[in-house]
């Protein structure tokens, strides 16, 4: 029987059922700075960093919140693992953050950008972004940014964007990020955001090269987690009966977090998206590099990290 090959648009068909990559190298010693690190995919990354004994700084909104994972967690796996409070949806809280964070560590040896959220209706931060633009592009590249110095001081280090499948959504106008002229959808929103984000990594990886930073993005698995939590009763019912059943242990994003910051088959590798632990071929519309270009400078102007 002829075999047929799934186009580039459907192999994460194929990758989400294929066998991922583990590793059990050691972070003892690295400083790991984490986002979203209380509940999914963030806190299966934090177990996995824990269980390998990096130092992890948790950047979390909830206080009390980030204590009790964290006194969860250090039961079972005696490391460090350091608290900074931060609300990544206000500009103001993401550089206090990021200066809290160069003040206490010299060093930083790996970022971790997991913070994210969808919306099925468009909302605006204070400073008058749409939020899931800001919270899930715009708050990572501007986190980024701050800590970067100190990356490559640090070098060799890494950093891994959270990113998503959603991405072939799309729905990213570079005239209209705050969809004033257009009507929104949650999808097509989320898809911005997440295009807006491997646009500006592809830049980044390329002014990173030879500086002993790498830059990656995956996709973290068809997983359990909170996001889409914020929206109203309806979906969270739809999300709740329908899709959350369907939908694997967010152990194996934990795992694929960790091979890709960890282990020594990644030293050097820069400038991919993968599926988990699978390199995988994104959207074309995420690969134009001219708007990629615009959205740079147009994000550095928006954030204004210097």
């Amino acid at each position: 029987m002829k075999k047929y090959e799934l186009p580039d648009e459907l192999m994460f068909l194929r990758n989400s059922k294929t066998e991922q990559k583990k590793s059990d190298a050691s972070m003892k010693g690295k400083v790991v700075v984490l986002t979203g690190a209380t509940s999914g995919v963030g806190l299966e990354a934090l177990k996995q960093l824990a269980k390998g004994e990096a130092t992890v700084v948790m950047v979390a909104r909830n206080l009390e919140k980030a204590k009790n994972v964290r006194e969860a967690i250090l039961s079972k796996h005696p490391c460090d693992i350091d608290i900074v409070v931060a609300d990544f949806s206000e500009l103001s809280h993401i550089r206090h953050a990021a200066s809290e964070i160069l003040d206490r560590y010299d060093r930083i040896d790996v970022l971790i950008n997991c913070a994210g959220m969808h919306s099925t209706k468009a909302t605006y931060t204070p400073e008058g972004f749409e939020t899931v633009f800001f919270v899930n592009h715009l708050a990572s590249f501007l986190f980024t940014q701050l800590l970067l110095d100190r990356m490559i001081l640090s070098a060799p280090s890494r950093i891994l964007h959270i990113n998503s499948e959603g991405h072939r959504f799309n729905g990213l106008d570079i005239n209209d990020l705050d969809w004033k002229k257009r009507h929104y959808t949650g999808l097509r929103g989320y898809g911005a955001s997440k295009t807006a984000q491997l646009l500006t990594m592809w830049e980044m990886a390329d002014q990173l090269k030879d500086r002993g930073v790498t830059i990656n993005a995956m996709h973290p698995g068809d997983v359990r987690s909170n996001i889409g939590k914020n929206n109203g009763w309806l979906y969270r019912m739809f999300s709740r009966f329908f899709i959350q059943p369907m939908l694997k242990d967010p152990k194996i994003s934990g795992e694929a977090i960790y091979y890709l910051v960890a282990d020594a088959q990644m030293e050097g590798v820069s400038g991919k998206f993968y599926h988990l632990t699978i390199e995988e071929i994104p959207a074309k519309h995420a690969l134009d590099r001219s708007l990629g270009k615009q959205l740079y400078d147009l994000s550095v102007k928006l954030t204004n990290p210097k």
